[in-house]
């Protein structure tokens, strides 16, 4: 099953210039046991997803209490910077939409 198809809300946004932040929500426990027990949005496989270092994840915050995963990684470029092609971060979400749950 595709990530899609389990989450409520796929989203990406600045979290300050040089950061993205990923939000994963879910409307079920069930859903987000299923990812969270997958793996698949560990800091490796989501550096693998985006073709970027480990190392460039900052970040994986599962918080149970609001069915949410939440992933903030380095921006190859600064929002804004010469060859940047979103100031704000909001149409980086879109790989993680196929990301495949066994």
């Amino acid at each position: 099953m595709r990530l899609a198809d389990l989450a409520k809300v796929i989203r990406s946004k600045n979290a300050g210039p040089f950061e993205l932040t990923f939000d994963v929500l879910f409307d079920s426990e069930e859903a987000y046991v299923r990812v969270v027990d997958s793996g698949r949005l560990r800091a490796d496989h989501f550096a693998a997803i985006y073709g970027i270092a480990p190392g460039d994840v900052l970040s994986v915050v599962e918080f149970a209490p609001a069915l949410a995963i939440k992933i903030t990684i380095r921006r190859a470029l600064g929002s804004g910077d010469l060859g940047e092609t979103d100031v704000y971060g909001a149409q980086q979400h879109a790989p993680l939409l196929d990301v495949e749950i066994p």
